[in-house]
């Protein structure tokens, strides 16, 4: 009966009407710029269900709007009202408000083998082209979902429309970790909190009677790695969401921090520090081996890998302050971008200190933290070492991580010394920023892929 269950879950149900090749894009590199009109009214429902709706198509609104890309019509300037999910809409009252994409929706209830589910189905409507938007091949999309995930719900039809109208991979629907911070400066609580993508639904995974650092998501399950400082010894652990058990990652006789999960999820990368020296490691989580990946004098960590998990990308001081330097993951010589053959290669050159490194869910860019002029950035930089841009600056801003899409970066943020940390995002272009509500002071965010 369970599985028969949760078939039903986030369940795409085909619909009937046939659609044509819809005119609206949305240009995801501009969007900023001059963001898409899109109408987003109020989904039907009857009854005790009309303040869900109402909840639902408010999540639905905000997801969108928060990427920048989007504005959304105000409900005041609506001509035609008599909208139904099963109806054509009068395509010139929506002309003359200058919307060009148009979202109908309803919400209603379902008994699935004696189990009460909410449903809510969508269409998009192109507006100047008068014609249904196909959803992911179908001209409707239905999804379903327990009434305590009606906020996934509204997440999966933002993605949907998110997906349809720029032609990019989707990311609401997701996770962020961080550590929550409470406390006088000199004696600061920290301990591991996660919640939804727009910061709604804040849970507590440790108690913080250890301060905890730099989690990270597991790319293939419900896992997270992070430091911890449990005995007064730091170390990194595994802590499993679904089952709240937590680990030592292998039995380290040093210091070891920055852990990474490796793209497949079965290793972690981290750095552990033996005579003073660090060095960066990688951890089979099946076979408990440990394989050692520099052997340097200087100082390397903060080691992230490639989404094909054939480079790695790490901080090192080895050629006189810290830089980002990229090596092959299996140790061999490489021909650097800059000439001749290493094994590992530096690819920032520019002035100041860089940091916390971060390869792209896409490969093509490395996200990373520097230091000028006694002010820090978020910036990306191409894996060859060219096109350096900044996106944000401010007193503080350390710790970049990638939406699920490699298009928004999370990060945190101190705007003055001891204002405390705070969450924020900003786009690719940099125009985008925007702080992300948590209800306590945080810091070192890590997104999580796409929820199944």
């Amino acid at each position: 009966m369970m599985k028969s269950i949760a078939a039903y879950l986030f369940a795409a149900l085909v619909a009937v009407i046939p659609a044509a090749t819809a005119q609206v894009t949305v240009n995801i590199s501009e969007g900023t710029l001059k963001p898409t009109p899109i109408a987003i009214p109020v989904f039907e429902a009857e009854g005790a269900d009309r303040q869900l709706a109402t909840d639902i198509t408010s999540v639905i609104q905000n997801d969108l709007l928060s990427t920048g890309l989007f504005e959304i019509t105000p409900e005041s300037a609506f001509i035609q009202r008599d909208l139904s999910i099963n109806t054509q809409p009068r395509f010139a009252d929506w002309k003359i408000i200058q919307t060009d994409a148009l979202v109908v929706g309803e919400v209603d209830r379902v008994t699935i083998e004696g189990v009460e589910f909410i449903r809510a189905s969508v269409r998009l409507w192109d507006v100047y082209g008068e014609e249904v938007m196909r959803l992911e091949g179908q001209a409707g999309r239905r999804f379903t979902a327990k009434p305590e995930d009606w906020r996934r719900i509204a997440h999966k039809i933002a993605d949907t429309i998110y997906a349809r109208l720029t032609g990019e991979d989707p990311y609401f629907d997701s996770r962020i970790v961080y550590v929550a911070e409470t406390g006088p400066k000199d004696d600061r609580t920290k301990r591991l909190a996660i919640m939804d993508s727009d910061g709604a639904n804040v849970k507590y995974l440790t108690s913080g009677t250890f301060t905890v650092l730099t989690p990270r998501f597991s790319p293939s399950n419900q896992q997270i790695t992070y430091m911890s400082f449990e005995n007064n010894r730091p170390r990194v652990y595994l802590f499993d969401i679904q089952s709240g058990r937590q680990e030592v990652l292998g039995n380290f006789q040093n210091m070891t921090f920055a852990p990474r999960f490796s793209r497949d999820g079965q290793s972690v990368l981290l750095t552990q520090a033996v005579n003073g020296n660090s060095d960066i490691y990688l951890r089979d989580l099946v076979t408990q081996s440990t394989r050692r990946l520099t052997d340097h004098p200087a100082i390397d960590t903060s080691p992230s890998m490639s989404p094909d998990g054939r480079q790695i990308v790490f901080n090192s001081d080895r050629g006189g302050s810290p830089q980002l330097y990229i090596m092959n993951t299996d140790g061999s010589a490489m021909t650097c971008p800059s000439g001749g053959r290493d094994t590992a290669c530096r690819i920032t050159f520019g002035s100041g200190r860089y940091s916390t490194p971060v390869w792209s869910p896409r490969g093509d860019l490395i996200a990373f933290t520097k230091q000028s002029r006694g002010r820090f950035s978020i910036g990306v930089i191409g894996t060859d070492g060219e096109g350096e841009r900044v996106l944000t600056e401010s007193y503080l801003d350390e710790g970049p991580e990638w939406s699920p899409n490699g298009r928004v970066i999370t990060f945190f943020r101190e705007r003055a010394p001891g204002a405390g940390p705070q969450l924020w995002s900003v786009d690719l272009t940099g125009r985008n920023l925007r702080q992300i509500p948590t209800p306590t002071q945080a810091s070192d965010p890590a997104w999580s892929p796409l929820l199944n």
